[in-house]
């Protein structure tokens, strides 16, 4: 189940981080194909936002095929966005989190480990 978390400061609108959060779920296969997400109701309850905020996110996500609204049942997935190394399992993202503790382990912190890793993406992608 995906837990939303809203950053105020972030400049980022609040529906579009409902949008980049499900999308990394779905990524991450968190929620894949058939799960429900949660409904307005309870994102509201989770993070006070508006229940518009939420629909709107919802209708995005429905624009762009990944979810799909089932009247009096709830918003559902509809596909996956899973790619292999992703997964709990898979072995580079174990090697990830064995860099990460040894970043960690150097006295790096969340700021430094992101502009390390964004520098070398920006360098490869």
């Amino acid at each position: 189940m995906i837990e939303f978390r809203i950053d105020r400061r972030s400049g980022v609108s609040t529906y579009l981080q409902l949008v980049h959060q499900v999308k990394q779920a779905l990524r991450l296969g968190v929620v894949g194909p058939g799960d429900r997400l949660p409904t307005a109701k309870d994102v509201v309850a989770q993070t006070g936002i508006n229940p518009n905020t939420v629909l709107k996110a919802y209708r995005e996500l429905e624009r762009e095929g990944l979810v799909e609204p089932r009247p009096g049942l709830g918003t559902f997935v509809r596909r996956s966005l899973v790619t292999p190394g992703v997964a709990e399992d898979s072995p580079l993202r174990g090697e990830l989190l064995d860099w990460m503790d040894r970043a960690r382990a150097l006295g790096m912190g969340r700021e430094d480990v992101d502009a390390l890793f964004r520098a070398v993406l920006d360098k490869r992608f």
